[in-house]
């Protein structure tokens, strides 16, 4: 059964910035997904909620990121062999999330 994990993010930024900084901030994201061992990652928008799946450990995981004017919600469902890290797992994207919004975004080049 898989274990859901949701966070919140409290921001000041309103909803288009804090969307383009979610949007900034993919790359660096995925990256970190595949340090961490998982493949097969897969992201898309549909209107202002990011869903994302990927494979670790031949487990699925998804997940979403909701943009909201004044927070980020991140939902992360993790299958049962995972489920044992989700307090680690929901500490490091807390931590990530909040960098993320407080780091002002590199200007177009």
């Amino acid at each position: 059964m898989a274990q859901p994990i949701t966070i919140t993010i409290p921001h000041k930024l309103g909803r288009t910035e804090a969307r383009a900084r979610v949007e900034a901030s993919l790359g660096r994201f995925t990256d970190q997904m595949k340090q961490a061992g998982m493949g097969k990652i897969q992201h898309a928008w549909s209107e202002d909620r990011l869903g994302f799946q990927a494979r670790a450990f031949g487990q699925g995981i998804t997940g979403r990121i909701d943009v909201n004017d004044n927070d980020l919600k991140i939902e992360v469902d993790l299958p049962g062999l995972l489920a044992s890290f989700a307090d680690k797992i929901a500490g490091k994207l807390k931590r990530e999330g909040t960098l993320m919004l407080e780091k002002p975004r590199d200007p177009p080049r």
